[in-house]
């Protein structure tokens, strides 16, 4: 006779997968928003569009994931902060276009399902969806035996907003004299990890563990610090300013994501010397011998959201966001671009950006 061979013998436990929704079910109720009418747990979630706030709504979508900062939060064992990392990544994108987040969703996937790791994942999404006032309404947990080394997984985010249709911002008004207004980052966010592993990997003599000279946090804390997430300042500006132009800062760093914004006869000239460069860069600078262009190329370098407003409005928009908590620094203009010019100059005398 033969020996039955169940789901559980081919690596998939349901039972564990089961007891980890029912650990999700009241931790994403705490996310909703009155738009919500179904339950973690139906076969897609159900949401209705409040026509009275939107009267003419459209909606915005985003899909992102961690990258590679997955590996720090592997070595370091630590998996309370790269969820929020999820959501910031989408939410923010949404952001940009003047959508408020309305729902979320993720993607979990692991070659064999450990409920502590999973429910320290899911923990960090639903913060980040309380932080960004965004309803967690569904997922799906793969666990996919052999397809990933035990410990390991990977996450993907999904989020949609909606935006009136006349406070759609996306960058068409932006025109020469425009300021430029940067806010802060909380750290790398969650870009340019492949490079910054490989800056710090232990072949060079680095410990995640231990903290870089003159830097009172361990390394690996300093490199999982999760990503901010600006929706309510951010939101708050938008209803009482004619913002311009919103630029999420991520992979590409300022160079590269500033541009998206722009109309094609315009330019921004940025100046990093209006803005303090974290310790953490300034690190990665010095350790890598990258010049000032592949900084502002490959990261955030401090600014994780750039505004462009009208120069009468801009110093009111940054006392708002400063009030709301945010570090915000009147960080360039935009000017003329010429034929040949770059979309994104910025100055580069050697005194900015130790």
């Amino acid at each position: 006779m033969k020996i039955p061979i169940t789901y559980k013998d081919a690596g998939v436990d349901i039972e564990a997968a089961d007891r980890l929704v029912d650990f999700i079910r009241p931790l994403a109720k705490t996310t909703f928003r009155a738009e919500v009418l179904t339950e973690i747990g139906s076969f897609g979630g159900v949401v209705q569009l409040d026509r009275e706030r939107f009267p003419d709504p459209l909606l915005v979508a985003s899909t992102d994931g961690v990258g590679t900062k997955l590996r720090i939060a592997f070595a370091m064992n630590r998996h309370d902060t790269v969820g929020i990392d999820l959501v910031a990544m989408s939410v923010n994108d949404v952001l940009v276009q003047g959508a408020e987040p309305l729902f979320f969703l993720d993607y979990f996937a692991t070659g064999r399902l450990d409920l502590d790791t999973a429910k320290q994942v899911v923990q960090g999404i639903a913060d980040g969806c309380r932080i960004a006032g965004c309803a967690l309404i569904g997922g799906e947990t793969a666990e996919m035996p052999s397809s990933y080394p035990d410990g390991e997984y990977d996450l993907a985010g999904f989020c949609v907003g909606i935006v009136n249709r006349d406070r759609v911002v996306d960058g068409q008004g932006i025109r020469p004299g425009d300021a430029v207004l940067g806010v802060a980052s909380s750290g790398l966010h969650s870009n340019g990890y492949s490079l910054v592993r490989r800056i710090f990997s232990p072949e060079r003599g680095f410990n995640l563990r231990e903290p870089l000279p003159g830097m009172s946090t361990p390394l690996g804390e300093e490199l999982l610090r999760p990503t901010r997430i600006y929706v309510r300042s951010i939101l708050k500006a938008l209803r009482q300013f004619p913002v311009k132009g919103l630029a999420h800062i991520t992979g590409g760093g300022l160079l590269e994501n500033v541009p998206r914004i722009l109309p094609a006869d315009c330019a921004a000239w940025l100046r990093p010397s209006a803005w303090p460069l974290p310790r953490i860069f300034q690190e990665i600078r010095r350790e890598a011998n990258l010049d000032l262009a592949e900084m502002l190329r490959t990261f955030n370098c401090g600014i994780g959201m750039v505004i462009v407003v009208e120069p009468a409005s801009a110093e009111d928009l940054r006392d708002l966001l400063n009030a709301e908590g945010e570090d915000c620094y009147r960080v360039g203009e935009i000017v003329p671009r010429g034929a040949d010019a770059a979309p994104c100059r910025f100055e580069s005398n050697t005194s900015v950006m130790p």
